[in-house]
């Protein structure tokens, strides 16, 4: 069973979350202009595709994935004319483009969601979206337990103009982010046309936000007393994750993708933990990549990482796909901060990317992290703007921190992001002029220069990129091993410098490595090198 050879199987993509990445205006946002003038930056760091965060028309409640109009851009990241440009742009530099689509729920403000709210109950505009009457005396308890991810209970009660208490309506995120009933045939219809309408403009490809949670078990039980509402379920099984249902509605999008030229893909956002049940969703006749949060979440040590690898490509083997591999994104702690922060984790998260940059497959970047971006995690509070911070009772910071706006040049503050003298959505750390691109640009051994050569090797070299890997036998904490032809790859996760029985040429390594004796190499501590053999 396999899927033919297509240009995702091996690609570099490159994530631009697009309120942070360049503001060509200066209103302190990013936008689409801002990406466009960008894009040769990003075709000399050698991507193959970008993926854009949303950029519809949103309130912003939730960082655009609370989307009121699908098929436009909202005025503060542009127009659809400026989408076309930026496209065109890319296109012309050999770069692809996958934007998000935001399937399980809309806006609040969405027309769809205001006819329900002025409708009655039972009317026909409520069956796009899951209202239900609620539980006890006049329905004043929650149809069911189920929770919010961003903390709360999942259903809020809807209120008539004179106060009067209605119906509850679900929302598995922000209150604001109604969740859709994908039981209606509408729904299916809507997204159709959604999907084409991109396709139409040229697009590459779809980034499914959510992707295991459209459909909801119709029964809608209680959650398990302490069960945890989260992203990535683990042992616990959730009736509103990774239902049945899910696949029906990817072999639909399949055939409507396929059904354009010019290889499109599609790309779930499906945090669900078991290797063999996201690999599900990769069926020849269904999506084509998924991102790897297992291997995401993986802790820095070695027989974990070998386990989840091991586990990801023979379940992504077994189904004919293609194993992708993921450090960080606009949801999660940066991986230089997880892996430990100053300079251990920068030392380690660049150990890792050469580690990430080799296994078989694709791999996906998030803006910044080629410049070694650490989380942010002391943002005042008054700047916090992710739901998570309020709907936790300004408890948990939410994903700001990874969200703040890239530095381009050195200086002050905004460094390039934006005009000078602009202020950024998010405030920027003083420091941050170190780390822009233009102080790592040409510099010998900045993570830049790194990242530019490991990609530059990686389309150069018919050992990396799609194929198999081979282990070989290695210390302990020391990954070992080798891709056909000729290349070998060595990664010390351990806090001591390694021996390795092996020869070759030093074609990359993630920090200073003793050039190789004949038939040996010393591995220095949380570092990697790929060898020609």
């Amino acid at each position: 069973m396999t899927h033919e050879s297509h240009w995702w199987r091996d690609a570099a993509i490159y994530q631009i979350y697009v309120r942070s990445f360049a503001d060509s205006n200066g209103d302190g946002e990013g936008d689409l202009n801002g990406i466009r003038e960008r894009l040769p930056h990003l075709a000399e760091l050698g991507v193959d595709a970008i993926w854009l965060t949303p950029f519809y028309v949103s309130p912003l409640a939730d960082g655009g994935y609370d989307v009121a109009d699908y098929r436009d851009v909202d005025p503060r990241f542009g127009s659809l004319e400026d989408f076309d440009a930026l496209l065109a742009t890319a296109h012309g530099l050999g770069v692809r483009v996958i934007i998000d689509v935001v399937p399980n729920h809309t806006s609040s403000a969405h027309r769809w969601f205001r006819e329900a709210v002025a409708a009655e109950p039972g009317d026909p505009a409520r069956s796009r979206y899951i209202f239900r009457d609620g539980k006890g005396p006049d329905g004043e308890e929650p149809p069911n337990n189920w929770k919010s991810i961003f903390g709360g209970a999942a259903w809020t009660r809807l209120k008539r103009p004179d106060g009067t208490p209605e119906q509850w309506y679900l929302h598995l995120f922000d209150a604001e982010q109604p969740d859709l009933d994908w039981t209606d045939q509408e729904v299916h219809d809507e997204f159709d046309d959604v999907l084409r309408f991109w396709l139409d403009r040229g697009v590459d490809g779809f980034r499914i936000d959510v992707a295991h949670g459209m459909v909801k078990d119709p029964a809608l039980p209680d959650i398990a007393e302490g069960a945890k509402a989260d992203l990535l379920d683990g042992s616990t099984t959730l009736p509103y994750f990774d239902q049945e249902g899910v696949h029906d509605i990817y072999r639909r999008w399949s055939t409507i993708a396929a059904s354009y030229p010019g290889e499109r893909t599609l790309v779930a956002e499906a945090w669900v933990e078991q290797a063999e049940r996201i690999a599900r969703y990769l069926r020849p006749d269904e999506l084509h990549q998924a991102f790897n949060f297992e291997y995401l979440t993986a802790p820095w040590d070695a027989v974990r990482l070998r386990t989840v690898i091991d586990g990801s490509l023979a379940a992504n083997g077994a189904v004919g796909a293609t194993t992708t591999w993921v450090l960080s994104n606009h949801d999660v702690t940066r991986h230089v901060t997880r892996f430990g922060g100053g300079e251990q984790g920068l030392r380690r998260a660049r150990a890792a990317t050469l580690l990430m940059l080799a296994l078989p497959g694709s791999v996906y970047l998030y803006q910044g992290e080629e410049l070694g971006l650490p989380e942010v995690t002391d943002l005042p509070e008054e700047s916090l703007q992710d739901p998570t911070w309020e709907r936790s009772g300004r408890t948990e910071r939410g994903r700001d921190g990874c969200r703040v706006p890239l530095p381009w040049e050195e200086g002050t503050a905004p460094f390039g992001f934006g005009p000078e003298g602009s202020t950024p959505w998010l405030p920027m750390p003083e420091g941050w002029g170190a780390l822009a691109r233009t102080a790592q640009r040409g510099v010998a051994g900045s993570t830049l220069e790194l990242y530019t050569r490991a990609l530059g090797l990686r389309r150069e070299l018919e050992a990396l990129g799609d194929g198999s890997m081979t282990w070989l036998e290695s210390p302990e904490n020391v990954l070992f091993f080798e891709r056909e032809p000729g290349v070998r790859v060595a990664v010390n996760l351990g806090g001591e410098p390694v021996e390795l029985a092996t020869g070759g040429e030093v074609l990359l390594a993630s920090g200073p490595v003793d050039a190789p004796a004949e038939g040996s190499l010393t591995l220095p501590a949380e570092s990697a090198v790929w060898l020609r053999v």
